[in-house]
């Protein structure tokens, strides 16, 4: 398994173990945000898992440290880069994958079960591309495949929590219905990446699935978490205009200063969720479709938040924190 020590990773492989698998998890010696867990951290995270230790961007540390020269069935992965920069994404989320899979070929690899995401169906930026480039390398590949496309998850929208909890409004764009999804967590979708392994349903498929529940849109986050305080809703409007500004400012310094070029790409991520729904996409009207969304699990997004709220949960966004 690759990509296990990110929360997914970890809810997946959890997962697997429960269902009787052989899990074997190939991580970095220094995971995690920053390299913030050192080996031993890594091995406590996966309990009930076999760890090893090497560079998943090192065609030769996969088959060397990974592989190991044995038979393994099925190939998961929860891998993606940190960032979504344009290099870091052909790096991770396309090329790292792409030797990952030549090397689970060798390996005998039968069937792969690979964590995307649904914006890939609306492919305007470096991450979202070189997903799908990989998505269709896998495709192609001959393998048994699961690709599995979730919505949106709990930490990415979970950000405004603790400024709601001092007292601060909740910020959207425009009037906080432009978009709407179904957020799905950390457990409901391990546990349904694990499932990818056994149900014959889900082989050979692109797997879009969302949360429990009805969609829901940025104002009814900030309404509910209002409620779950006790407080009167509070809400700040920024116009989208303000993030076109932004990301036609970086990207006129970035063409002068490389090191803006990057945070261009990170602003046009942000107007990217900003504007577009996480939710499966008809292709024949170009709209976004709540009702044909799939759902999984059992916990909802308010679930958490209340959690959060009692201290019974945290969030771990790492890089993934655009605002």
């Amino acid at each position: 398994m690759l990509g296990a020590t990110g929360t997914i990773g970890r809810a997946a492989a959890r997962a697997l173990a429960r269902r009787g698998h052989e899990v074997v998890c190939f991580v970095r010696p220094r995971a995690g945000v920053g390299g913030g867990l050192t080996a031993d951290d890594s091995v406590a995270l996966l309990a009930g898992c076999a760890v090893r230790f090497g560079e998943v961007a090192d065609r030769a540390s996969l088959a060397r440290d990974g592989f190991r020269g044995e038979r393994f069935d099925a190939l998961v992965s929860c891998l993606a880069s940190r960032t979504g920069a344009p290099k870091d994404a052909w790096a991770i989320d396309y090329q790292a994958h792409v030797d990952a899979l030549a090397v689970a070929q060798e390996a005998g690899v039968r069937h792969m079960t690979l964590l995307s995401a649904i914006c890939v169906q609306k492919p305007l930026l470096a991450f979202q591309q070189a997903k799908l480039a990989f998505e269709n390398a896998l495709v192609a590949s001959g393998l048994t495949y699961s690709i599995v496309r979730p919505t949106a998850f709990f930490k990415s929208l979970s950000g405004q929590v603790e400024r709601v909890k001092q007292g601060k409004p909740f910020l959207v764009f425009g009037d906080g219905e432009l978009t709407a999804c179904k957020p799905i967590s950390d457990d409901d979708l391990g546990r349904y990446i694990a499932e990818c392994l056994d149900d014959e349903r889900r082989f050979n498929r692109i797997l879009p699935i969302g949360g429990p529940g009805e969609a829901i849109t940025p104002k009814q986050q900030g309404e509910r978490l209002f409620a779950l305080l006790g407080r009167e809703p509070k809400f700040r409007h920024a116009p989208l205009a303000l993030l076109d500004a932004i990301v036609f400012t970086l990207g006129a310094l970035g063409r002068v200063i490389p090191a803006l070029a990057e945070k261009a790409e990170l602003a046009r991520i942000g107007r990217y969720y900003a504007s577009e729904s996480m939710l499966l996409l008809d292709p024949a009207t170009g709209r976004y479709d709540a009702a044909a969304t799939p759902s999984t699990g059992e916990e909802t997004l308010f679930d958490f938040y209340a959690r959060l709220i009692k201290g019974e949960a945290a969030v771990e966004r790492g890089d993934h924190a655009v605002f």
